[in-house]
């Protein structure tokens, strides 16, 4: 039994494994988000003592002549990072992982036995895990404040990419030259991370000599109801049908009966009277249908929440007791929402959808309700100092990237599988009462790259069948196929969700099943076109002639 905030508390869980986060979080979960409210677990200190940090002093702000920036720094910040050259040969390469919009502690499990360490060591090349500006300890302004934030943009993170390739001493490596034009540099990212190196790739193809972008969503879009679409698709047809129809149901009393009774008891039925605003309340009761993201190969990185859900919403049988009290007052708001046709078989979805997240209302304790769910709050939005880390992510998707994750965006004659009431206005709270923001993202500030059809030799896109990110990349449903090759591989990892090459296991956690047979093949395959990309600019550099690019 799994509802919205244990869905929440599993996403953070993974969230290494799991980047790109849902929008319109209530304030209870940004508050978990303050630095210094969560605790190091013991695996981070140990890996934190096993690969020590070092900072790199770096540019605040690289364009000068560009006024978004204004009033310029001359200033530099420490940009934090972390490296492995215990498998470094002569002429290997240096493999740097984009930390992405998270602490970048948070991404050394696969400096020690994902993918970074995977292609260090088949290529005798340097891994680097390198920090995003602002995240983390790599902080350049003395608070968060919206004016501090103006050099919180892609761009700018580009750059210091870019800086760190170029000026990047390691320690005990001195007398080595990792100069981008004598040694290559090979960049992976997986989810905003993903996008963030292709771009890195297009913009810096003199510092970055490949790059491979993993769940990478090029295409930034304001209203990401599309998010859904691998839930609609490749979900349990059962689960879609019923969440779709329950979902209905909400929506033709909230939006259908406003002001009404009917409102009131809606909420009632999920212990939740005391919800003010419908999309605060519509929020509390979706979880389930975002858990399919936390689905990863790896059992310690998984949440199986998704096809518990599944099951549960799908399920004929009343699997709830205690709901049974509820069902002339549920039966009721069916048949208000013209479902009353279906009464026989949708009385006990919806008892199930109940029971489902009665722990929501549950778990609410010693706070009224609109504490615990409500994404409304003028003076906790204000609050900018440093520790206020949760600003960092939204300030980027309200001015840059978008994906607000809508019901109402999706197309009518379509039933959604969120309530329609969560809509631009609702979701993009935060970027009003944080920020001042009253507009859209600037999604052309990175659409201008390419977007969906963003391309560049030695540039890989890895994608997810089932990712609810699918839709904002290059192997979005629609688009035309491309032919992978080793100069441009395009690989769709079948029924794969976010990113899931990234993460590896150790030799003895090694087994038949695991890692499963499309992602250790995804993960060969990339070693053996970086391994051909190095031999490449090998090749280049010693005026050998270059072969042709072959089909993977």
């Amino acid at each position: 039994m799994v509802g919205y905030r244990q869905v929440l508390g599993l996403c953070a869980l993974s969230l290494a494994a799991q980047a790109l986060q849902r929008s319109s979080l209530p304030i209870s979960e940004l508050k978990k988000q303050i630095r210094g409210a969560n605790q190091l677990s013991a695996r981070d200190v140990n890996l934190q003592a096993l690969y020590p940090e070092y900072n790199l002093s770096t540019p605040i702000d690289h364009f000068h002549n560009d006024s978004l920036y204004e009033p310029h720094s001359n200033d530099k910040f420490n940009l934090r990072y972390w490296f492995d050259a215990q498998y470094y040969k002569p002429g290997g390469p240096v493999i740097v992982l984009a930390g992405g919009e998270t602490d970048g502690a948070d991404r050394l499990p696969f400096l020690q036995k994902g993918i970074v360490y995977q292609l260090a060591k088949a290529t005798n090349g340097v891994g680097v895990i390198l920090e995003h500006r602002y995240y983390g300890s790599s902080i350049p302004t003395k608070d968060l404040s919206t004016e501090s934030l103006r050099f919180l943009t892609t761009d700018q993170a580009l750059a210091d990419t870019a800086y760190f390739a170029n000026n990047v001493k390691f320690a005990g490596l001195e007398n080595v030259d990792f100069n981008p034009k004598k040694t290559p540099w090979i960049a992976y990212g997986g989810s905003y991370a993903g996008a963030f190196v292709a771009l890195l790739r297009k913009l810096y193809p003199d510092q970055y000599w490949g790059a491979i972008s993993s769940s990478g969503v090029p295409e930034a879009i304001w209203d990401y109801y599309k998010y859904f679409e691998a839930a609609a698709v490749y979900g349990p047809p059962a689960c879609v049908e019923n969440t779709r129809k329950i979902t209905d149901i909400i929506d033709k009393i909230l939006i259908g009966k406003k002001g009404s009774k009917y409102v009131g008891q809606l909420k009632s039925v999920f212990g939740l009277p005391n919800v003010t605003h419908d999309g605060d309340f519509a929020s509390a009761i979706n979880g389930g249908i975002y858990g399919l993201q936390s689905l990863n190969w790896d059992p310690t990185q998984s949440s199986n929440g998704f096809f518990d859900y599944c099951d549960t919403v799908s399920s004929d049988k009343l699997k709830y007791p205690k709901t049974e009290s509820l069902r002339k007052s549920v039966n009721e708001l069916i048949t208000v929402a013209g479902y009353g046709s279906e009464l026989n078989t949708l009385s006990n979805h919806v008892l199930n959808y109940v029971g489902y997240y009665a722990p929501n209302a549950a778990s609410c304790t010693n706070q009224d309700q609109d504490e615990c769910f409500s994404t409304y709050d003028t003076s906790f939005y204000s609050q900018d100092s440093i520790s206020q880390s949760w600003r960092l992510w939204p300030y980027q998707y309200c001015t840059q990237w978008g994906f607000l994750q809508t019901g109402s965006g999706v197309p009518k004659g379509q039933l959604p599988l969120i309530s329609r009431t969560i809509d631009l206005e609702y979701s993009s709270v935060i970027c009003r009462d944080a920020f001042n923001l009253t507009g859209p993202a600037n999604v052309n500030a990175i659409n201008k790259y390419g977007g969906f059809g963003l391309s560049y030799p030695r540039l890989a896109f890895v994608d997810g069948q089932w990712d609810p990110w699918r839709a904002a990349g290059v192997h979005a449903i629609g688009l035309p196929e491309r032919v992978s090759t080793t100069e441009q591989p395009y690989v769709l990892i079948d029924k794969a969700v976010h990113h899931w090459d990234e993460n590896g296991l150790f030799p003895n956690e090694t087994t038949a099943e695991l890692p499963p047979a499309p992602v250790a093949s995804t993960q060969k395959k990339e070693a053996l076109f970086v391994r051909q990309w190095v031999q490449e600019f090998k090749n280049k550099n010693s005026h050998n002639t270059v072969n042709e690019p072959a089909e993977l």
